[in-house]
């Protein structure tokens, strides 16, 4: 079971948004993914991903940040409603200061530009936006302790309504995108967009409430020391 859609453009610091309805039921081994990635060995990634469960449990929405070919920057979350009975809208936006993971225009995850501290940011690759439904029984779903039950077959996410919100097109004869706005406050609205004190809260509640996992808390998986980045603000990071 392996779907796969690739975008045809190569985007630089927008924002992309895409409506999804997980797969229902038993749903157990499967991983449904929307993300953007650029290519070679030393990619980018930024990841949406949603880990299938069994029936009556709930999904787990796995996000990542991968820069020069090293992720395990990992963060994951039980959402407030059931992702399976309509479309909702997951959303990144993506800036050389920030990027911040929203679902229903709700910001569950912001990850910040730490290269004054040494960690690479992922700014100077142009990427495409991917989507797939992929059997991952062997981690998905507790560790890989639950498989996939292929008696459930087909599987099926939908996706609809896909948009990029963008100023800056990647051209393949220059390392860096170009402004198409003829505006240059609309331009400059996505280089520096952060969050109001608004959408901070609506973070922290999400944060406090939903989140399951958070690589800056993982003590026993750095036991040398949490990564720098988590040191400042690792509820957040």
């Amino acid at each position: 079971m392996t779907k796969t859609s690739i975008s045809h453009g190569e985007m630089g610091e927008p924002r992309f948004l895409r409506m999804l309805k997980l797969v229902p039921r038993n749903s157990a081994g499967t991983v449904t993914a929307y993300y953007l990635s650029s290519e070679g060995s030393m990619w980018d990634e930024i990841d949406f991903e949603f880990l299938g469960n069994l029936s009556g449990e709930p999904y787990i929405l796995h996000t990542n940040v991968y820069s020069q070919g090293k992720g395990d920057k990992e963060q994951q979350f039980y959402l407030w409603f059931d992702p399976t009975a309509d479309f909702h809208t997951y959303s990144i936006l993506w800036n050389p200061q920030r990027i911040i993971f929203s679902v229903d225009d709700t910001p569950i995850r912001e990850f910040n530009n730490s290269e004054s501290i040494g960690v690479p940011f992922p700014k100077k690759q142009p990427m495409r936006i991917y989507s797939s439904l992929w059997n991952a029984d062997n981690w998905a779903t507790r560790g890989g302790l639950v498989k996939t039950d292929w008696t459930q077959a087909p599987f099926e996410a939908s996706y609809r309504n896909f948009s990029v919100e963008s100023d800056c097109v990647w051209s393949s004869e220059s390392s860096s995108c170009t402004s198409v706005s003829s505006s240059s406050s609309t331009s400059d609205q996505w280089i520096s967009q952060d969050l109001n004190t608004i959408n901070q809260k609506r973070l922290k509640w999400v944060q406090d409430n939903y989140m399951i996992y958070n690589y800056c808390t993982d003590f026993k998986r750095f036991p040398q020391g949490l990564p720098p980045e988590c040191t400042p603000c690792p509820s957040t990071t």
